[in-house]
């Protein structure tokens, strides 16, 4: 096997007669050079090139197919993202109280890598940046005002604020259904192909690539045209979930720009954000992981950090602890009905928003799991399971606390409606600068939030790129600079498609339509991770 892997000396290697790069194609072209997977690369590459030139070519038939894919996907096969998301949850519980908890990814003798603060930075400004920023203030505003499971929101039908229990109630459950998107059960899919990528790369000593994790299935099939669709599947699913925060990322920057300078918001400023930033992630991915996505995650949680201590601080510090304590009481005394084990009767609600996300957060998974995969070695899979999954989920929770309590009590408290109109006219993308609004140096820390969401977009498009490379590099992790230069660029062209094609509605069904084939490639990943685990030694 090809050093790359970084085995050591670890015991149970898969002995398989593949070698890393052996289906490689390698060409030099003046200077630069290519070391590029065949038949993943072309696949992979051919395909989102013809979708970028189908949807700047025929941008009102891309609008109306990608118009009709998401409600369609949503409706249609809601059950699939629901169990697969409810299995992924129940497997990594079982991971952190079974035995095969304290097997070490890397070895027993492995020592990890990165510190707990940098290993945090990098995992969560990869898992959810641009997202946090974008709906830590719409989404349970939203929910409050149109609560889900056939609850009431804030106001009657009058349009009057409910009596002070009431307001209470719709509170919690919206910030309930908040916690729910962002907290477990994303992270729990997130930590199910990480470890797997982790534990069959370094400790099979297999290439880092979401086919190796298939091995036990497969066996040296794996190598051939099934770990190809595998792999080709992964690496288009990183590239729409991609996209699609991209896309966000693109619009709340000129939301920014046109509350703060007059800038009128329109597809060519969007279009030059996405460019911008673009070229920012390419230098990025030059400098490498640990001189590019590693100094930008820890410049941008300490950035943050900062935003978030401002809003509570400034803000309503009351209101958010009661938001806090009160929705995590209402999403744990909720989840079954949240779940869908117990049958949902809120059919807009379920499809618009809960389906949505699992779709998404699946097709971010081999991007967000190859990621954390690369920055986790040392780890024990109970240490990993339990930082992966519970520490995002909490710092989630907090984060939509803080920004969409601080927002929902300038509603309820002071009567300030700028929030709701954002919704009621759904300008989502001007949330968070109108909750900001009223808060002291507003000016000053909607600039922050802008850039904020421009760092995110930076770590987001860098780190992607440099996961779809190496799978569509066979598993490389040092392949040529260029070719994460072009995945780096190609990223940035399909926002830009997307966008000019339908808009947000667009990204959003290309993440679903990713979303839906490789949730069931996750699901059979558990049952991979536990015939690999049960051939590792327990300490």
């Amino acid at each position: 096997m090809s050093e790359s892997t970084d085995t050591g000396n670890v015991p149970n290697l898969i002995e398989t007669e593949y070698e890393i790069g052996q289906d490689n194609i390698e060409v030099s072209i003046g200077p630069f050079g290519i070391d590029i997977h065949n038949p993943v690369f072309l696949i992979t590459g051919l395909s989102v090139i013809g979708l970028v030139f189908f949807c700047l070519i025929f941008d009102e038939t891309s609008a109306s197919i990608f118009g009709a894919l998401r409600p369609w996907l949503t409706s249609q096969f809601d059950w699939v993202f629901a169990i697969s998301m409810n299995i992924f949850v129940l497997f990594c519980f079982y991971l952190i109280i079974s035995p095969l908890g304290r097997i070490r990814i890397g070895g027993q003798d492995a020592e990890p890598e990165y510190s707990y603060p940098s290993w945090f930075a990098m995992l969560f400004a990869a898992g959810m940046g641009i997202g946090l920023v974008f709906y830590g203030v719409l989404e349970p505003m939203n929910h409050t005002l149109s609560a889900p499971l056939g609850q009431q929101g804030v106001f009657d039908a009058d349009g009057n604020l409910r009596d002070p229990a009431a307001v209470k109630q719709a509170v919690e459950l919206g910030i309930a259904a908040t916690i729910f998107h962002w907290g477990l059960h994303p992270w729990a899919v997130y930590a199910v192909v990480s470890l797997a990528l982790a534990i069959f790369c370094y400790n099979k000593g297999l290439p880092l690539t979401v086919r190796s994790a298939f091995y036990p299935i497969l066996g040296e099939r794996v190598w051939g045209w099934p770990g190809h669709l595998i792999d080709t599947l992964a690496a288009i699913a990183t590239l729409a979930g991609l996209a699609t925060s991209l896309g966000f990322g693109a619009t709340q920057a000129a939301a920014g720009l046109e509350r703060l300078f007059g800038l009128e918001p329109s597809a060519t400023l969007e279009i030059v954000i996405i460019i911008v930033v673009t070229g920012a992630a390419i230098i990025s991915v030059v400098r490498g992981l640990d001189g590019g996505v590693k100094v930008l995650s820890e410049a941008n949680m300490l950035l943050a950090l900062a935003l978030f201590v401002f809003v509570f601080a400034l803000g309503s510090p009351l209101a958010v602890l009661s938001s806090f304590f009160g929705g995590a009481i209402t999403y744990v005394k909720e989840l079954p009905a949240f779940s869908n084990w117990v049958g949902r009767t809120d059919d807009g609600f379920f499809h618009g928003w809960t389906t949505f996300y699992w779709a998404w957060w699946i097709s971010w998974s081999p991007f967000v799991g190859m990621f954390i995969a690369r920055v986790s070695r040392g780890r024990t899979v109970r240490e990993f399971i339990t930082c992966v999954l519970l520490i995002p989920t909490l710092a989630c929770m907090s984060w939509m606390a803080v920004f969409g309590g601080t927002a929902i009590d300038q509603l309820v408290s002071d009567g300030y409606t700028g929030v709701q109109q954002t919704i009621t006219d759904w300008r989502p993308e001007l949330s968070l600068f109108a909750m900001l609004s009223e808060l002291p140096l507003s000016a000053f820390t909607s600039v922050v939030g802008i850039i904020l969401v421009l760092v995110f977009f930076v770590t987001s498009s860098d780190s992607g790129s440099l996961v779809v490379d190496t799978i569509c590099a066979g598993g490389k992790v040092d392949a040529p600079v260029p070719q994460r230069v072009f995945w780096a660029s190609l990223e940035g062209l399909v926002a830009i498609a997307l966008l000019l094609g339908g808009g947000l509605a667009s990204l959003q069904a290309l993440a679903i339509a990713t979303g839906f084939p490789f949730a069931i490639i996750c699901v059979t990943m558990c049952y991979c991770i536990w015939k690999g685990l049960r051939t590792e030694t327990v300490k």
